[in-house]
């Protein structure tokens, strides 16, 4: 993300973490990897977490990532959601 003119830490890492890898063409690893959605929800939920600790580190540099946590929806269709506790720099 850039560093000014592009709205607040928190939410770039919104945005972040609602975007797909591969979703945005000239950034093609920015995003959540959808290859976590197809998995077992262990399995998921421990990589979804990497993931996204990676992705937050990776570019949105203004905050410090203190936890992500993820919820399991208990929907039909497998959806996740990730939730970050974040400090700001």
């Amino acid at each position: 993300m850039k560093a000014a003119g592009n709205g607040t830490p928190k939410q770039c890492v919104e945005n972040l973490l609602s975007m797909v890898r591969g979703e945005n063409p000239m950034e093609r690893v920015k995003g959540i990897d959808a290859r976590w959605f197809d998995r077992l929800e262990g399995q998921a939920a421990e990589g979804l977490v990497e993931d996204a600790n990676w992705l937050i580190r990776t570019y949105e540099p203004r905050v410090n990532v203190e936890d992500v946590k993820i919820s399991i929806a208990e929907q039909q269709d497998g959806s996740y959601g990730l939730t970050a506790f974040l400090s700001d720099v």
